[in-house]
């Protein structure tokens, strides 16, 4: 038995990684480095129907960009390669052979058309749809005459018949399972190439991993795993099936329908890795205590198995929000313009990167995201425009917030716009002399240098947008109030 605790995740190229896998990712790594163990990222790739030209450089740039770091795969290598299944047909092929020699497997040549016939005349019988064993008892040399033929076939495991299969998951306990509802799972497909049932439990053993876990749907496929492992005489690896994330409605699993759940869109939303991070420790796991704030490594040193959930979490983007938010806030002046500047340069293009340093610490306490940053800010670099929608409901007296302006414009062109503490004093200095209400007074003022009602503090961004702009801004919302 493996004493080293080794733990793995391998995924699939047929897409975009998603960010429940990430989880999912985020706990085999904390297991593994508790224990001084390995983590290892293995590319399960047999499903050459629905590769993804490039999605492995993609699936790896998403989990490094998260901030997490492997010890064996692909690209790093390691002692127990190569990790990449289409690279170890050799090993299935001596692997598959042991078993048919054992008679825990057998070749089956029925077509399609024979199986879809079988599997619809079940169904109306009320019986569980699986192969009828057609071909379970061919000899040596039917077989060989059948392959000789040229007749497509595949490998099939033989289920024993009417045999609970007993497992423990650390999540849900003990689960049992009669053979009597499995179905002969194919092992090795037409093409030659391994189902994931049969890779899986050969990679795992022979990359000695120690804790499989990995989300829930794979709990009815677990009992054929296990009689693998049984026919071959490999240790069980430990067993731990995770929940899977609900819809913020608590109706349902989380899905696309109500937006992108890929690990990737979170970081080009302008989430941060450790807000990512740490919203994801507690989506299936609780400290025991009211402790919210994780670093990575101190989750690592927290991380128990015994403490997963056993009801699936709730995935709240108020919750992330506050994460976000919070790790923001921690950012210095000079990180947070080096993180918001590629976010303002892809939906702006270039942009016054003087003027931007400026403005970064003024958004930073009033940002979730860093995507939202700019919508907050790009007022500074781009025409504005003044939507009918904002003016109808932030403004609610037009023909007092037009005189406003005028006293503003007027005062303004006296004004020295290199001290913003100068024009924060005749501001206010006016709308007290014009008994201006100030909150209508600065919303009018806002609206009319931005053309939003939320902002970063409106005067400390005069000096940034410059008397002529804020002028004819300011001219040009008077206008439109006329109309």
């Amino acid at each position: 038995m493996n004493t080293r605790v080794r733990t793995r995740i391998a995924p699939s190229p047929t897409g975009a990684y998603h960010i429940g896998h990430m989880r999912t990712c985020l706990y085999n790594y904390a297991l593994a480095r508790k224990n001084g163990g390995d983590f290892i990222i293995r590319i399960e790739d047999t499903d050459q129907k629905r590769f993804v030209p490039g999605a492995i450089e993609k699936i790896l740039a998403d989990i490094r960009d998260y901030g997490l770091n492997w010890d064996e795969g692909i690209d790093v290598g390691g002692q127990y390669g190569p990790y990449k299944q289409t690279e170890r047909l050799e090993i299935y092929k001596k692997y598959i052979g042991q078993l048919i020699d054992k008679g825990f497997a057998y070749y089956c040549f029925c077509s399609q058309e024979r199986l879809d016939e079988v599997r619809e005349i079940q169904k109306k019988n009320k019986q569980i749809p699986k192969y009828d064993r057609h071909c379970v008892n061919l000899s040596k040399e039917e077989i060989e005459e059948k392959i000789k033929s040229g007749q497509s076939y595949v490998i099939r495991m033989k289920m024993p018949n009417n045999e609970i299969v007993e497992f423990k998951d650390l999540v849900r306990g003990t689960i049992k399972i009669n053979t009597n509802d499995l179905d002969d799972q194919v092992l090795i497909k037409s093409d030659g190439i391994p189902t994931y049932h049969f890779a899986v439990v050969v990679d795992d053993h022979l990359m000695k991993i120690s804790h499989v876990l990995r989300g829930e749907e794979w709990i009815s496929s677990t009992p054929k795993q296990i009689l693998l492992y049984r026919f071959f005489g490999w240790d069980v690896p430990v067993f731990c099936h995770l929940t899977v994330f609900l819809d913020p409605g608590g109706k349902g699993k989380m899905s696309k329908r109500k937006g992108s759940v890929s690990a990737r869109s979170f970081l080009d939303e302008g989430y941060l890795p450790e807000a990512l991070l740490n919203f994801l420790m507690l989506l299936g796991w609780n400290p025991g205590t009211d402790k919210e704030i994780f670093s990575l490594e101190e989750f690592v040193k927290e991380f128990s198995l015994e403490r997963l959930h056993k009801k699936s979490p709730i995935f709240d983007r108020k919750k992330l929000d506050f994460f976000n938010s919070y790790y923001i806030r921690l950012k210095s002046d000079g990180d947070f313009f080096e993180l918001v500047k590629p976010f303002f340069e892809k939906e702006l293009g270039k942009v016054d990167l003087i003027k931007l340093k400026v403005l970064a610490p003024l958004l930073r306490d009033r940002t979730v995201t860093l995507k939202q940053a700019v919508e907050l800010g790009k007022f500074v670099f781009k025409e504005i425009e003044f939507q009918k929608e904002t003016l109808d409901t932030k403004i609610k007296d037009k023909e007092l917030a037009k005189r406003m302006l005028v006293d503003i414009i007027e005062s303004l062109k006296k004004v020295d716009f290199e001290s913003q503490t100068v024009i924060q004093d005749v501001l206010i200095k006016l709308a007290e002399t014009k008994n201006y209400n100030k909150s209508d007074f600065f919303m009018a003022l806002r609206i009319g240098l931005t053309g939003n009602s939320v902002t970063p503090p409106i005067v400390e961004c005069m000096p940034l947008l410059g008397r002529k702009t804020c002028l004819v801004r300011l001219e040009r919302l008077s206008k439109k109030l006329e109309k």
